[in-house]
C-alpha cells in the first residue's frame, strides 16, 4: 500500500479551545451559577482559566491515563474542566447525580478516580457517601471561598483558589490520539453501570461527524444554543467540542431547568437554540402556552434521548415556527447517531408533510453506519418496511465497555457492530424510525406491537400529558399492551375514551387492553420513562380482557 505523505498530527481535543481562543476570542459564554447569579467571559477568558486549572492538575500528581471525575451542573467550571483534564492526557470522568447512591459509588470505585470536582448543591451527598468512596480521593468544590458549603466536606478544596496563581498559558502535552479522554457509565437500568470510555480520536471524529449535517441546528457564529442535555452526561451530546470550534455562543442554564426559568433565561439571552429531552420541552411547552409566545429570538430546538411525541413536535413547528430536529444515538456512540436533517425536497414542502420526517430518528451521521437484521442475524432491506435489531459501527462508536468482561460478552455481533436494544426500520432515503426497543415491544400472538407508536398516538389525546405503554402478560395472547397515562392539570378522561380516541390511529389489534391513570410516571437518571420499573410496579395487575378469553 502505499501510504500518503501528509503530516502525522495527532487529533487532540485541546486543539479545540485554542482554535476557539484565537478565531471566536471573542464570543461569549454565559453561566446560571449555582450561586444564584451570572457569569459571563469569552472563549479567549476560558481558555486562560483552562490553562491555570491543567498546571493545578500536574502540579498535583494527576497523569496521563488518571480519572478525573465531576459531579455538576452545566455552567462555566464544568466547561473548564472537561479541556483542562483532557487536554493534559487525563480522562474526564462525569457522574450523573441523578443516579441512585450505590451506584454513584460504583463507577467511583470502578473508574478508581483520583480527584472529584463537585457543585455545592452536591456537596451533601458526597460527604454522604465519603466512607465509600476512594480513601486517597480528594474532593475540590466548584465555588469561590465565599460560598463553601458550612459544616460539609471539611477537607475539601475550593476551585478558585486552585486557580489563583497558576499561568495563563499552557503548552498542552501531545500524545496518541487514541488515549482516553472522557468516560461516561450508562445509566445501569439493568446491573450496574457500564463505563464507555472516549478517546481524543473518537471525540473529534463524533465533532466533525455532526458538523457535517450542522446546518439548521443551530451551530455557527453569531448564534447561541443554551444546552439543557447535561454536561454529566455523554458529553451533553457533543456540545462542549462543537458549540467553541463553529463559535457558537454559549448559555448554560445551571440547576434551574424548570419551563418558567429556562423560558426567562432563553428570553433574556436571545437563544436561537436549544438541545435537551423531551421532558425538558413538555415543560418549556406549557409556559409558552402561559406566555403566549416562543422565547425571543428561539428559532430551533433538539430533542433526543428518547422519542418525542408526535403533538409536540406539531406544537412547537406549527403554533410557534420553531425548528424541531431530532436526534438518535446512545452512550456509547460518543452519543449521536443520527439527525432530522431534512433533504432539499423536503425542506420545500409545507410544514405538515415534513412532520412525519421530523417525528424520526434522522438520517446517519457521517462515521456512523447502520444495519438492521431480523432474527436469524442476516441484513434486512433498507425499504422501509422491514424491521429488525439495530446494530451500529464507526469511529465513534464503543468497541467494548470499560473493564467489564461480562458486558462485552454479548454487546457486538460477529462481524464486529455494535448491538443498539432497539428495533427499527430504515427508508430509502435513509430515514431511520425506531420501532421500540427489544425489551420494550410487545409480542401479542406472534406480531409485535410497537409501545412507542402506541405512545406516540395516545399523547395526541387533549386531556394526556405523559404516558406509557408496557406488555402486560395475557393466557391467549401472551403479552397485550397496558397504557398508564398521567393527566394534564384539571383534565379528566375514562379508558373507553382514551380507546375510543385511539381506534382510528392504530390498527384495532394494537388497542390497548386497558388504560390506567397515574399521578406521575417514573423516570431514569437521564430523564428517560422507566419502563423497567412501571413493569415491576404493574406486574401482578389483571387485564379487564383477560375475563373474557377462557385460560387454555
Amino acid at each position: 500500500m502505499l501510504r500518503g505523505l501528509m503530516m502525522d498530527r495527532p487529533l487532540l481535543i485541546s486543539s479545540i479551545i485554542d482554535f476557539a481562543a484565537e478565531i471566536r476570542s471573542d464570543t461569549e459564554i454565559v453561566s446560571a451559577r449555582v450561586e444564584g447569579d451570572l457569569h459571563r467571559y469569552t472563549y479567549a477568558g476560558s481558555r486562560r482559566r483552562i490553562a491555570q486549572l491543567a498546571h493545578w492538575l500536574q502540579d498535583h500528581g494527576i497523569k496521563p491515563g488518571d480519572r478525573v471525575a465531576t459531579l455538576a451542573w452545566n455552567g462555566y467550571r464544568h466547561f473548564e474542566l472537561y479541556y483542562a483534564i483532557a487536554g493534559i492526557g487525563a480522562v474526564c470522568h462525569t457522574i450523573n447525580p441523578r443516579l441512585f447512591p450505590d451506584q454513584i459509588t460504583y463507577i467511583v470505585n470502578h473508574a478508581e478516580d483520583r480527584l472529584l470536582f463537585v457543585d455545592g448543591t452536591f456537596a451533601p451527598l458526597v460527604e454522604k457517601l465519603a466512607g465509600s468512596l476512594p480513601k486517597d480521593m480528594r474532593t475540590v468544590v466548584m465555588t469561590d471561598r465565599g460560598h463553601m458549603p458550612e459544616n460539609a466536606l471539611t477537607y475539601a478544596l475550593c476551585y478558585e483558589e486552585l486557580l489563583a496563581g497558576q499561568p495563563e498559558t499552557i503548552d498542552w502535552p501531545e500524545f496518541d490520539e487514541n488515549s482516553a479522554a472522557g468516560l461516561c457509565y450508562t445509566s445501569g437500568t439493568t446491573g450496574n453501570p457500564k463505563g464507555v470510555l472516549y478517546s481524543h480520536r473518537s471525540t473529534i471524529l463524533h465533532t466533525l461527524g455532526v458538523l457535517a449535517v450542522a446546518d439548521g441546528i443551530g451551530l455557527r457564529p453569531g448564534q447561541s444554543i443554551l444546552p439543557v442535555v447535561p454536561l454529566f452526561h455523554v458529553n451533553a451530546w457533543g456540545l462542549p467540542y462543537l458549540m467553541p470550534l463553529t463559535g457558537t455562543k454559549i448559555v448554560f442554564p445551571g440547576p434551574r431547568l424548570d419551563g418558567p426559568n429556562l423560558f426567562a433565561l432563553l428570553d433574556q439571552e436571545s437563544v436561537t437554540a436549544a438541545w435537551g429531552v423531551p421532558t425538558v420541552w413538555l415543560g418549556l411547552a406549557a409556559e409558552m402556552r402561559k406566555q403566549g409566545r416562543a422565547p425571543a429570538g428561539l428559532q430551533v430546538v433538539l430533542t433526543g434521548g428518547s422519542a418525542a411525541p408526535g403533538p409536540l413536535i406539531r406544537e412547537l413547528e406549527l403554533n410557534y415556527g420553531l425548528n424541531i430536529t431530532h436526534g438518535w444515538g446512545m452512550t456509547e456512540m460518543s452519543p449521536v447517531g443520527s439527525l432530522t436533517v431534512l433533504n432539499k425536497k423536503m425542506r420545500n414542502q409545507p410544514r405538515e408533510e415534513q412532520l412525519p420526517y421530523k417525528a424520526s430518528q434522522g438520517r446517519r451521521l457521517f462515521g456512523c453506519d447502520l444495519k438492521i437484521v431480523g432474527e436469524d442475524g442476516k441484513r434486512l432491506p433498507h425499504d422501509g418496511v422491514a424491521f429488525g435489531e439495530l446494530l451500529v459501527r464507526g469511529p465513534a462508536v464503543m468497541s467494548a465497555y470499560f473493564n467489564d468482561d461480562d458486558a462485552n460478552a454479548a454487546s457486538h455481533d460477529a462481524e464486529g457492530w455494535l448491538r443498539t436494544g432497539d428495533v427499527a426500520r430504515i427508508d430509502p432515503d435513509g430515514f431511520l424510525f425506531i420501532v421500540d426497543r427489544t425489551k420494550d415491544v410487545i409480542k401479542s400472538g406472534g406480531e409485535w406491537i410497537s409501545s412507542i407508536d402506541l405512545e406516540n398516538a395516545a399523547i395526541g389525546h387533549p386531556a394526556i400529558q405523559e404516558c406509557a405503554v408496557i406488555a402486560a402478560p395475557h393466557p391467549k395472547w401472551s403479552e397485550r399492551p397496558l397504557l398508564i397515562a398521567v393527566l394534564k392539570e384539571g383534565q379528566t378522561a375514562t379508558a373507553e375514551e382514551v380507546r375510543g380516541f385511539l381506534a382510528d390511529k392504530v390498527a384495532k389489534w394494537w388497542l390497548p387492553d386497558d388504560v390506567l391513570f397515574v399521578a406521575e410516571l417514573p423516570h431514569t437518571a437521564t430523564g428517560k420513562l422507566s419502563k423497567l420499573q412501571l413493569r415491576e410496579q404493574f406486574k401482578d395487575h389483571v387485564l379487564p380482557t383477560i375475563a373474557e378469553q377462557p385460560t387454555p
